[in-house]
């Protein structure tokens, strides 16, 4: 079912329900705008007649983060993406937030609900390429499932990387966030120059960047890409925010086919937002991926990639 609104800047909203979720999905950009477990915030949640803060909740398609001058290199081919981060001369966050997908199908039953959403993405700037797109969110008791699907519906081999933006929460509002307890099993962080762009990858062990035993926030500003996930037998890497007593929280998973995290601790967000969340990043690529082609998918004509990620109460 569709929530009631008048010409949204993020268009038809869309509510699944299941056991003590809710989750409201947004037909532009195919966004988490909301999702709640027993009425309580797992992700930080804006109006709907609001653009999303940050990106929040938004999917970053066909690449994640940055692409240092929008320039890159494919099959012999230099390419100039649009520049949509004038501040540090950019190209970010792929094509497909802004666009409306198209809801496909829906199922709301009493223990699971789903809806799926699917966009044609034709070539752009710099984006010579024909994708078919589905995101599909699912809810049960186990909470939030979602998988993101690409397939090249194309003549020619395309480069491809996935992302997504929502910010876990304590509910707490802003300023808050440095209360909050932090656990990311990751052993590797990449430092950035002026431009957000990586100059490398280091270990986190001693450093303000290791998270892999839980502890406070406190005062850490993070708006970094982290790498070298820890796993556990079913092969998923998994986040948790935490109260500092341990009494409730909220964890992101990411499937064995996501390697990368983004994290940001939301300082440079306006008042009303900030350092009210945590914006854990699934990404399939790191930051400037296209230019240097680390973990970018060839996906060649005819082939199609999954991605999955999830969230879930504490």
């Amino acid at each position: 079912m569709a929530e009631a609104n008048a010409l949204s800047p993020n268009g038809p909203q869309h509510v699944i329900e299941a056991g003590d979720y809710r989750a409201v999905i947004s037909g532009v950009g195919a966004g988490l705008r909301g999702l709640s477990h027993r009425g309580r915030p797992l992700v930080v949640k804006y109006q709907a007649d609001q653009p999303p803060p940050g990106g929040a909740g938004q999917l970053l398609i066909p690449w994640p983060n940055r692409v240092r001058d929008g320039r890159y290199d494919w099959d012999g081919e230099h390419r100039q993406l649009d520049i949509s981060e004038p501040a540090t001369g950019n190209a970010s966050h792929g094509f497909t937030r802004w666009l409306p997908w198209r809801l496909v199908a829906e199922d709301h039953g009493a223990g699971a609900a789903s809806v799926r959403f699917g966009l044609r993405l034709y070539p752009q700037h710099g984006y010579p390429h024909i994708l078919e797109l589905t995101a599909r969110y699912a809810l049960s008791g186990d909470g939030l499932t979602v998988e993101i699907a690409a397939r090249n519906a194309g003549a020619t081999a395309a480069p491809y990387g996935f992302g997504a933006h929502p910010y876990l929460t304590l509910g707490r509002g802003p300023g808050s966030i440095g209360e909050a307890v932090l656990e990311l099993p990751a052993d590797s962080w990449l430092p950035v120059d002026e431009r957000k762009i990586p100059t490398g990858k280091e270990s986190v062990a001693g450093t303000p960047y290791d998270f892999r035993q839980p502890r406070r926030i406190a005062d850490a500003v993070l708006d970094t890409a982290f790498t070298g996930l820890g796993r556990n037998a079913d092969g998923r890497a998994r986040v948790r925010l935490t109260e500092a007593d341990g009494s409730r929280g909220v964890e992101l998973w990411v499937g064995p086919e996501v390697g990368w995290l983004q994290v940001y601790t939301g300082d440079t967000l306006d008042a009303a937002h900030r350092r009210g969340g945590v914006a854990v990043e699934p990404m399939s690529c790191p930051p400037n991926a296209f230019a240097t082609g680390e973990d970018v998918v060839r996906l060649e004509p005819g082939e199609r990639i999954v991605h999955h990620w999830g969230i879930r109460a504490l």
